[in-house]
């Protein structure tokens, strides 16, 4: 069996960091996606955050473009990391490695904004 570590996030960047490592450019940002859920007989919005980290590369888009307030759609990979706080609480943190982005025009992200009217 193969095993498969994959996630496919669309949602708004939050913040955006473009740097030069080496040769190459990279890009980390943040991203929110909404769940719309009815609980209690009330429309609830769920946000959730994602760490996202991108390099330049083949397929990929000008990563300078990744800026807060845009739409954008992709696929990676999850991975974690432990820390210690200077409190000295272990902690976890989780990250996306994008291997695609799409940047989506903002009419086709704003389509796809969930309907809260259950």
């Amino acid at each position: 069996m193969e095993f498969l570590n994959r996630i496919e996030l669309r949602g708004v960047v939050g913040r955006s960091d473009l740097s030069t490592v080496g040769q190459a450019q990279k890009c980390r940002f943040s991203i929110v996606t909404e769940y719309g859920a009815y609980r209690n007989g009330e429309s609830v919005v769920e946000s959730t955050w994602f760490n996202v980290n991108v390099w330049e590369g083949r397929g990929m888009p000008d990563l300078s473009k990744i800026q807060p307030g845009c739409w954008v759609w992709l696929v990676g990979r999850v991975r974690t990391y432990k820390y210690t706080t200077p409190e000295g609480e272990e902690r976890s943190s989780w990250e996306i490695t994008a291997s695609r982005v799409d940047i989506l025009p903002r009419e086709e992200g704003e389509r796809m904004q969930p309907n809260h009217s259950y």
